[in-house]
């Protein structure tokens, strides 16, 4: 800190978060406020909450998430607002600008103060230390003007960014809505193409953190494979003789609840299903890839939320799944729709690609342009 002191410009200086401003508890509680009703906005870590008959603080401040999901979050707030207790104020002392604060604090890595497993939670006391790079006013409001503008900008290029990735998917959706709109083939329920189909285990087997099958869900099943997640149960051999199922180089999986239309073959791995996973194996007549478009396709989507039940959590019945009616053309129509269809979205993902990386790099020059900023380089 001394030798970064001794580049800086005449009358910087470096001080600590501490010196800088104050952090303010509040002890309002989320629940306690449904018969409060007003014109001031209250806000928690996910926004407004509503407007109640009271405010917190009648100027301009700073709320940082000290509690659960986005701790460390810091948000400028209005005057004439509150927040619950889940967050905490930050408020300048004299000669301290907002917006250089709240830049200032944008640079912080708080996750390296983050204590507690089950609801994670940071203290002011603990990172009050960080180093504050003081200058006066006037050159305070240069640096915010300064990152106003490149953040403007940069806000502008990753919206931009964010669009072009959501036309990307959107095309791939479109045409392959419109692939199987064809009303001259013929339809077929997937009873008459399968030879099989049924779902999963409803209960719960015994896990076995040491077991060598996973005990997968809908959740498991993406774009044609099926993925293994941190959380993903395990079980022993045992409980996989007793829950195994008949599942083939010909078997397709897709969720039938909760999210549905999530799809993936099977490809010998070693698991036992869940409820939520639908399993069919086809006859040889058919090509599975055609199928697995078929069910992500608008076309099934449709049809799986007009059959589900619940209203939270929506079900697709298996009576429902063979009753669905498979667009049919002759087997080297299908395989040529595949080759499309593959070819496709082999573009589209690598268009996606390039745009999730420009949105990473303008994330990563975010970055930048802070640490270059509270180092004293602009």
């Amino acid at each position: 800190m001394n030798n970064q002191q001794n580049l800086l410009p005449k009358g910087w200086e470096i001080k600590t978060i501490g010196d800088v401003c104050i952090s303010a508890s509040s002890n309002v509680s989320q629940n306690k406020l449904a018969d409060d009703e007003g014109d001031f906005p209250i806000f928690g870590a996910s926004g407004l909450i509503k407007n109640v008959s009271f405010y917190h603080q009648d100027k301009p401040y700073l709320s940082i998430v000290k509690d659960g999901s986005g701790v460390g979050r810091v948000t400028k707030m209005d005057a004439f607002t509150s927040i619950i207790g889940t967050l905490q104020y930050i408020l300048p002392k004299e000669n301290i600008n907002l917006d250089y604060l709240n830049y200032s604090l944008m640079s912080v890595d708080f996750k390296k103060y983050v204590a507690g497993a089950a609801i994670p939670h940071i203290y002011f006391k603990d990172y009050k230390n960080e180093p504050f790079l003081w200058m006066p006013l006037p050159e305070q409001q240069r640096i915010v003007s300064i990152l106003d503008e490149a953040f403007a900008a940069i806000a502008k290029a990753k919206a931009n960014a964010e669009q072009n990735l959501r036309n990307a998917k959107e095309l791939f959706e479109s045409f392959l809505q419109g692939v199987f709109k064809n009303g001259d083939w013929e339809k077929k329920e997937l009873r008459e193409l399968t030879t099989i189909l049924g779902d999963g285990l409803h209960g719960t087997p015994e896990y076995s953190i040491n077991g060598e099958y996973y005990f997968i869900n809908g959740n498991n099943l993406n774009d044609g494979k099926i993925e293994f997640k941190d959380n993903t149960k395990r079980v022993n051999v045992g409980e996989f003789n007793k829950y195994k199922k008949n599942l083939t180089d010909r078997t397709i999986l897709v969720s039938i609840n909760g999210t549905l239309g999530n799809v993936a073959f099977y490809n010998n791995e070693k698991i036992i299903l869940g409820k939520s996973a639908c399993y069919f194996n086809l006859k040889e007549n058919i090509d599975k890839s055609f199928v697995k478009y078929v069910l992500s396709s608008p076309y099934f989507i449709k049809y799986a939320h007009k059959e589900a039940t619940g209203a939270t959590i929506k079900n697709v019945s298996l009576k429902s799944m063979r009753e669905f009616k498979v667009p049919f053309p002759n087997f080297k129509e299908q395989q040529t729709i595949v080759n499309q269809l593959d070819a496709l979205r082999a573009e589209t993902q690598k268009l996606e690609a390039v745009y999730r990386k420009k949105i990473a790099d303008l994330e990563e020059l975010k970055k930048s342009l802070l640490q270059k900023a509270f180092s004293g380089e602009l």
